[in-house]
């Protein structure tokens, strides 16, 4: 415990990766403490890294922009860069290096917290284009909405062309089948012209399959402890901690990205002082979002960031709509509940929802809420004082499903996540059952929107919540809740599923 308190404070890294530092000069640093030997091959020609006292190795070297490498670690096998900006190959492939500082990315909106209508989307089936460039021709449309930040599921490489995106490993490198940093960085600058904010989710808690390259370089796992989806990350070691920073940092600097949402927070094991997270906030400029699925508010009143997401009056609105009380439902579904978290103190603090892609997702047949039901659950949402998000095409009641999906090319990994997500479904859902295969190209083909107008209730509660005061007056009556703010009134009904505005 002291040495990773002491491990923890060390001072920073210098910036891991390669970075162009003109045309014709590249530095490059990589983190590798039990090498005997680095090397970085350009092209054909290898290079001598010089080794630092904190287990790095760096030189400036002859190369530019553009330039594909590998590492060579005592003579071994070549490796992709842990810390790569480009993985135009995918997983398997070379490194390329990235010079960001040729994006044009116009800054983006200042937004107060209170200010956010978030609207999560995937960008792989949010359009049939299936790219960075797919979202942008949609962007004005979430703006007159009212929608004031996109937030995008993760977009860093991972295995294959098509998943949900928490399985990346190549965490600074922009997926290639979206577009690469490039299609990122106009979606960012096409956002910013369109006064939308971007949040992007990030997954800090483990590295998907496929990642062997990551702990032939560096021992960047503590295998004595496990998280849910393999070996934690040993965040005690200082290049550990960078590698994590020094990503957020990429984002919100070269991206000009506004904010992060940072994946399963309860599942990022560090016992050092301080907690990485709260090293990342106080480094990292931008809105930090926490994920935690249950009530542990340490990210808000340890680590310093703005929000998290906590499931809690999801979960009361679904089992009042849905009378589903299994698994993690089981102990929702009260009015009282509902009255409880309605009137949170703070309520900016908590992004809240109707749905999301967990929601919906880790059902196993990947179904949205019946549209009466929705109706009911999304207006409380929007009237709410928490920060309201939608997932895609719930603006206009979306009826394709989002399911699971997934290409890894390794078959033992396909069959054991094929297993694990039916143990997922089992656990969140307690439903078990046949589910559509998710190395099934039709499983995420049929996930993609078919979008349509927005539902004009849907467009006036969103309009009504920067006219409103920031009170909430909140009332029961059986199985009727009335919310007011002001002299506006929404009345629910949860016997009759209708939700009635007045003013």
């Amino acid at each position: 415990m002291l040495r990773e308190r002491r491990t923890g404070s060390l001072a920073r890294m210098l910036t891991l990766g390669a970075v162009a530092l003109d045309e014709e000069v590249v530095e490059f640093r990589v983190w590798a403490p039990n090498a005997e030997s680095v090397e970085v091959r350009v092209d054909t020609v290898e290079h001598g890294l010089d080794r630092a006292d904190d287990g790095t190795w760096s030189r400036e070297v002859s190369a530019r922009a553009g330039d594909d490498y590998v590492l060579v670690l005592d003579g071994a096998e070549a490796l992709p860069d842990p810390c790569s900006r480009s993985q135009p190959e995918g997983l398997l492939g070379p490194s390329r290096v990235l010079d960001t500082a040729g994006f044009q990315i116009a800054p983006g909106p200042t937004l107060a917290l209170e200010d956010l209508v978030l609207y999560e989307l995937h960008v792989g089936t949010f359009s049939s284009e299936r790219t960075f460039d797919g979202v942008v021709p949609r962007l004005r449309e979430l703006r007159e909405l009212g929608v004031t930040a996109i937030e995008l599921m993760p977009i860093a490489t991972f295995p294959g062309n098509r998943n949900w995106g928490y399985d990346g490993v190549y965490t600074f490198a922009p997926h290639r089948a979206y577009g690469g940093p490039e299609g990122l960085a106009r979606l960012v600058d096409a956002a910013h012209r369109e006064s939308l904010a971007v949040i992007l989710d990030v997954v800090y808690n483990h590295v998907g399959p496929g990642a062997e390259a990551l702990a032939a370089v560096a021992p960047y796992y503590d295998e004595r402890v496990d998280t849910f989806w393999g070996p934690a990350l040993d965040y005690a070691k200082r290049g550990v901690r960078e590698w994590a920073i020094q990503n957020a940092e990429l984002w919100t600097r070269d991206y000009r990205i506004d904010g992060l949402r940072i994946d399963a927070v309860h599942a990022v094991v560090d016992n050092s002082d301080p907690h990485v997270l709260k090293e990342l906030r106080d480094r990292v400029d931008g809105i930090v979002i926490s994920e935690m699925n249950h009530e542990d508010l340490r990210p808000l009143d340890e680590w310093g960031h703005d929000a998290m997401w906590l499931d809690k009056l999801h979960h009361e609105l679904h089992v009042l709509l849905t009378g589903e009380r299994r698994a993690l439902y089981e102990s929702f579904g009260s009015i009282d509940g509902l009255v409880r978290e309605l009137q949170r103190a703070r309520p900016e603090r908590f992004v809240v929802c109707a749905q999301n892609h967990d929601q919906i997702g880790n059902r196993a047949l990947g179904d949205r809420l019946p549209a009466d039901v929705h109706r009911v659950a999304l207006a409380c949402v929007l009237f709410s004082l928490g920060t309201p998000l939608l997932f895609m095409g719930e603006e206009y009641d979306e009826r394709n499903p989002f399911l699971f999906f997934t290409d890894h090319v390794d078959r033992a990994v396909a069959d054991a996540t094929r297993e694990g997500r039916m143990r997922e479904v089992l656990r969140t859902t307690g439903t078990p059952g046949p589910q559509p295969g998710p190395q099934d190209d039709r499983t995420f083909e049929r996930s993609t929107l078919e979008p349509r107008d927005p539902d004009p209730f849907f467009r006036e509660l969103i309009a009504l919540r920067s006219q409103l005061p920031r009170e909430l007056d909140v009332s029961a009556d059986g199985n009727r809740v009335t919310m007011r703010r002001g002299e506006t009134r929404l009345a629910l009904d949860f016997d009759a599923m209708t939700a009635e505005l007045s003013r």
